[in-house]
């Protein structure tokens, strides 16, 4: 499926959803530095937790981001709606989950 048939707003959604990922990416990688420099100064179980956390979050929304991209930049054939029916979605989970990471960011900043 190319760009093209995804409709007259499919590209802009997938776009949208992408620059939304980087930013979730951007905010994973700060909330991990912070628990990193936390557990040097403190090393408890709750920082290493908070460790494991943030690590598997910042893979899967790599993931998630590398995959919305890759029909950015490499648009793929794809039958079926399976693989392309769930863009929408996505951006929807992607702006939840920056709004959730830039409240637990300030939190953890302050």
């Amino acid at each position: 499926m190319t760009l093209a048939e995804y409709g007259p707003f499919g590209g802009v959604v997938i776009f949208v959803a992408v620059a939304i990922g980087i930013a979730n990416v951007c905010l994973l990688g700060g909330l991990w530095y912070s628990y990193w420099s936390t557990y040097r100064q403190v090393k408890s179980k709750f920082t290493i937790g908070l460790l494991y956390f943030s690590s598997f979050l910042l893979i899967q929304n790599i993931v998630a981001t590398l995959f919305l991209a890759i029909s950015l930049f490499a648009p793929v054939e794809i039958h079926g709606s399976e693989i392309s029916g769930p863009r929408l979605p996505l951006l929807l989970i992607n702006i939840v989950q920056l709004i959730a990471l830039s409240i637990l960011l300030k939190i953890t900043r302050e």
